[in-house]
């Protein structure tokens, strides 16, 4: 009998253990994998026409037009077009800016000249 109950403690705490460490997996691996997997996700469905991006290929290119039904991108790569699978695009950097834009931006802040400072003090 005492065989028997030593035996069956064992086993419930064994049984314990293995729960801790499966809820220890969960909390450590699979917990952070699904928040990378929907950040992707997010930068994927913000993907637009125009925004420079790295493929995982470390090929780097600007987004020329993409399509959704056959859920591929095609890149501008100094006037090379290829077409790649949208999950090939690792990482979205800033939108590239047009010449236009650039353009406005320097007109917009027109520079000043310094005037000469005025003197207080009367010369003899």
């Amino acid at each position: 009998m005492l065989l028997a109950a030593a035996n069956g403690g064992f086993g419930m705490s064994s049984i314990i253990f293995f729960v801790l460490i499966i809820g220890l997996m969960y909390f450590m691996m699979i917990r952070p994998q699904r928040k990378q997997q929907q950040k992707r996700q997010e930068m994927m469905n913000q993907l637009n026409v125009g925004d420079n991006v790295v493929t995982i290929g470390r090929l780097h290119g600007v987004v020329d037009s993409i399509n959704e039904e056959e859920k591929t991108v095609t890149l501008d790569c100094d006037g090379i077009y290829l077409i790649f699978d949208r999950m090939a695009i690792m990482r979205v950097e800033k939108k590239a800016l047009t010449t236009t834009e650039t353009t406005e931006t320097k007109e917009e802040a027109p520079v000043k000249e310094a005037e000469p400072e005025e003197t207080t003090e009367k010369e003899e």
